[in-house]
């Protein structure tokens, strides 16, 4: 290998590409290339490191009281902490013959001067794993992740007293270029827009010496000016509004307005709202699942962080589902029934469609048979604009998940009970309900009542909590990954990682009663309630999201839904593998806290 083959292996090798063109040229000096034998001991808690290691050929085991813990091959390094720190509690013993680098232990410690290095080398797990996601991502990335709503222009607010006259009122508004005005009646806020002027003053009548507190209805929506970028979008398309009124400590500093936001963005979700709100029928939206592919795929070219890239996509479907539900049920009806959403979807956790879980809660007293033709409808408008059919028909167009509320608090107590695999399978994705047309207090009951029935019955939920390990976690005792010669070498992210955490983390949420079905926010609410322990938490969240961003690539990539679980880990950058590495051994960190906790060795 000439010295040129040499210098971009070594700067290939993350985090050596941080370092200066003089510093590489100091390095390459320094670099020595050696040899060992099999059964090599390298180092242990007697034989003290000399030297970071770069694997060029070969294999190296690390092991932990004699378990193996890491296995090292090709282009993988190894051990900046026993340099740093002077001890190792492991053993690094060579596989199979090795040929590497070797950067001794002086010049290793000369390196740690750049601060870059340095910070890399001394992170723990979790800022180490949301580094390496972050280099993965590239220099796109941070104006998604990091940018507030004080990076933007506010334009200014336009605020009154409600005692104020209209006429008054629309002066300052001129005077100010402002957009809309803000009525403040005794410190509570509302919102004035043009369609208000002309809906009340030019068509309906009001006088404009009146006071502009008589035409104010909308409370204002507002958002913290130290908050997320991204968070300003979500809220604007979740409630249609085209201006968010932004605050600090409290007080309004001016106003945020869609199209700089967007233009800031150009992400065209604007557009994707702007058809479902105009659709007349169904026909209007059946071109909605390309845009939203095409948003996803724009949000993920520039490192948007796929909780954020599902949350946005979940208010879409959202806005379909509604749209959806009012072209199909009758007005009078709207009120009597709750339509939710299940699984992924309910979960918020949904990007690609993959499938559809949904039910219809009808209100005690009402004839369930009144919506049958109009869900029967609905479901065929959703299969039309492109929503899979589910396999295991959780649909509204099955008798079986159209009930009154006392019909499903029969379900609830049916799956309390019997707890086979179909209840179980019925029950996990009743948790993660979610009412997107109707009346959601129905939900809400349905919810409270399964609570009350697990309430103190650890019993019935380590039953519930043993699915976690219906699946092995696809990588080896020595590290390496657990591939399906049926799938072409592949492995499902789904049941092998994605799952076991879901589920862990939804039984878990059904024991301390917690409301959210998100993931991530249970996890954050799990940690809240001391449950598990902040770092764990960290863990668990930067594992779910690797996971998922692998899993999202896979399905955009995928030709069909049955492939799209499955990846090839030969396909994946270096950097990514280790991601995936890691977040696999986070998966079998948290099996072991359900066995645990629930006591699941236990179980039969």
């Amino acid at each position: 290998m000439s010295l040129l083959d040499q210098r971009r292996l070594i700067e290939s090798i993350h985090p050596f590409e941080l370092l200066s063109s003089n510093e590489l040229d100091n390095l390459m000096k320094k670099i020595d290339i050696a040899y060992y034998p099999e059964d090599t001991l390298l180092i242990s808690k007697d034989i003290n490191s000399i030297a970071f290691y770069i694997i060029i050929k070969g294999s190296v085991s690390e092991l932990i009281d004699n378990e193996i813990h890491n296995v090292y091959s090709s282009g993988d390094s190894f051990d900046a902490d026993a340099l740093i720190y002077g001890k190792c509690e492991s053993k690094f013993v060579v596989d199979e013959d090795l040929i590497c680098y070797e950067i001794k232990k002086d010049d290793f410690l000369d390196l740690m001067q750049n601060k870059k290095l340095q910070s890399y080398f001394l992170q723990d797990f979790v800022t180490k794993h949301q580094h390496l996601k972050e280099y993965a991502a590239g220099s796109d990335l941070t104006p998604f992740l990091i940018s507030r709503v004080s990076d933007m222009f506010l334009h200014n607010a336009c605020v009154v007293d409600a005692d104020i006259s209209i006429y008054d009122s629309l002066v300052k508004q001129r005077d100010l270029e402002s957009k809309m005005i803000i009525v403040n009646n005794n410190d509570e806020y509302f919102v004035i827009t043009d369609s208000d002027l002309r809906e009340k003053v030019l068509l309906g009548g009001a006088d404009i010496k009146e006071s502009i507190g008589t035409i104010a209805t909308s409370k204002v929506i507002t958002i913290d000016i130290k908050d997320f970028l991204f968070n300003a979008l979500l809220v604007m398309t979740h409630n249609a509004i085209k201006r968010l009124v932004v605050t600090e400590n409290g007080e309004i500093v001016g106003i945020l307005e869609q199209l700089d936001l967007l233009s800031y963005f150009a992400n065209h979700s604007h557009l994707v709202v702007v058809q479902i709100d105009k659709a007349k029928d169904v026909d209007d939206l059946k071109n909605l699942q390309h845009d939203l592919r095409n948003l996803i795929v724009t949000l993920k070219a520039k490192g948007v962080k796929v909780r954020y890239i599902t949350k946005l996509v979940s208010t879409l479907n959202q806005k379909i589902y509604k749209k959806l539900f009012d072209m199909c049920v009758k007005e009078d009806l709207r009120d009597k029934c709750a339509l939710i959403v299940m699984g992924s979807e309910g979960r918020e956790e949904q990007s690609v469609k993959s499938d559809q879980d949904n039910a219809l809660i009808v209100k005690d007293g009402v004839d369930v048979n009144l919506f049958r033709d109009s869900m029967i409808k609905l479901n065929k408008y959703l299969l039309e604009i492109g929503f899979p059919k589910c396999a295991g028909d959780v649909m509204v167009s099955n008798e079986f998940w159209r009930r009154d509320v006392s019909s499903f608090k029969e379900l609830i107590k049916s799956w309390t009970t019997s707890m086979n695999d179909k209840s179980v399978q019925e029950l996990s994705i009743f948790m993660d309900a979610k009412c997107v047309a109707g009346a959601s207090s129905l939900l809400d009951e349905l919810v409270y009542f399964l609570q009350s029935n697990f309430h103190s019955r650890d019993d019935v939920l380590a039953h519930i909590a043993k699915a976690v390990l219906n699946f092995e976690t696809p990588i080896s005792l020595f590290s390496g990954f657990v591939i399906e010669k049926e799938h072409n070498n592949k492995l499902d992210l789904k049941k092998g990682g994605i799952f076991a955490l879901v589920h862990g983390v939804r039984t878990l949420a059904l024991q301390y009663e917690i409301q959210e079905t998100n993931t991530i926010e249970r996890i954050k609410e799990l940690n809240n309630r001391g449950i598990i322990d902040k770092n764990f938490a960290t863990e668990l969240i930067e594992s779910f999201d690797s996971l998922s961003t692998i899993r999202l690539k896979a399905m955009l990539d995928a030709k069909d839904l049955d492939e799209s679980n499955y990846i090839n880990p030969k396909n994946l950058e270096k950097i990514q593998r280790d991601l995936l590495k890691d977040s696999f051994k986070i998966i079998n960190k948290f099996k072991k806290f359900m066995v645990f906790h629930f006591h699941l060795d236990m179980v039969s």
